[in-house]
């Protein structure tokens, strides 16, 4: 059997990030795939690169989400394909803060980040880890998609098992020829439950299970370390992470 921990959308909060990684420390599992949106919105866009790299350093595979994009580089457009008419200067603000908060090392080391990463579990079942969706970092499963959309993304890759986060929704999806996991969101969740989202997977003689796990940490404590900094649009991005839903 092959255990697999899949987190996703940490977005800068270095207190979820600690505790979910200590949770999967304890737990031992086999590999730790991170789908993405490391530094935007939240407090500690370093302490969480300086400790996302410690997991890698340990074995964990992790790709770039289309925020790291957006801080990286300043690439909105491919960030964020979906603001046809501008960027809102609540983002705007929120990326170039990040950016400046980071050194020309971690800067580096978010630019090199992959799309997309790949592994075999011990049964030969290949698994990739992707943001959004096989080939996207921006089209999601998103719960409300059309059926034939998802079945459409989904056979975008020959894997049997697809990890994803972007949604900040936690679910399980078993569309009989592949699984799509999406651990949901460790620092930034969007479901109502204000505690860190992910999940672990198990598989075992070409057999897919998964399960969402929370983690509690001190939401409070981030949410008020983001309104103190003052961006634009810190106030809703506080209430997010107090409330655990999306607030705008």
């Amino acid at each position: 059997m092959t255990r697999i921990a899949v987190l996703s959308d940490i977005h800068g909060n270095l207190h979820a990030l600690e505790a979910v990684a200590g949770e999967i420390r304890r737990l031992r599992p086999d590999a730790v795939l991170i789908a993405g949106d490391l530094v935007l919105n939240g407090p500690n866009p370093g302490g969480c690169i300086d400790a996302l790299r410690v997991l890698e350093s340990e074995g964990a595979l992790i790709v770039s989400g289309n925020t790291d994009i957006a801080v990286g580089d300043f690439d909105y457009g491919s960030a964020y394909p979906q603001y046809q008419d501008g960027i809102p200067e609540t983002v705007r603000a929120a990326a170039e803060w990040a950016h400046d908060e980071l050194n020309d090392d971690q800067l580096d080391w978010l630019r090199r980040l992959p799309a997309e990463r790949r592994m075999r579990a011990a049964d030969d079942t290949l698994v990739l880890v992707v943001h959004a969706s096989p080939g996207s970092q921006t089209r999601g499963f998103d719960q409300a998609l059309d059926a034939n959309v998802i079945f459409e993304r989904a056979a975008m890759t020959d894997a049997r098992v697809i990890c994803v986060g972007h949604t900040h929704v936690p679910e399980v999806r078993d569309l009989g020829f592949k699984v799509i996991v999406n651990g949901g969101s460790v620092g930034y969740v969007f479901d109502g439950d204000p505690t860190a989202s992910w999940a672990m997977l198990d598989i075992h003689e070409g057999n897919v299970t998964a399960e969402i796990k929370r983690t509690a940490f001190d939401a409070l404590s981030v949410a008020n370390a983001i309104s103190e900094r003052g961006l634009p649009g810190d106030v809703y991005r506080a209430a997010t992470v107090r409330t655990g839903k999306l607030v705008r």
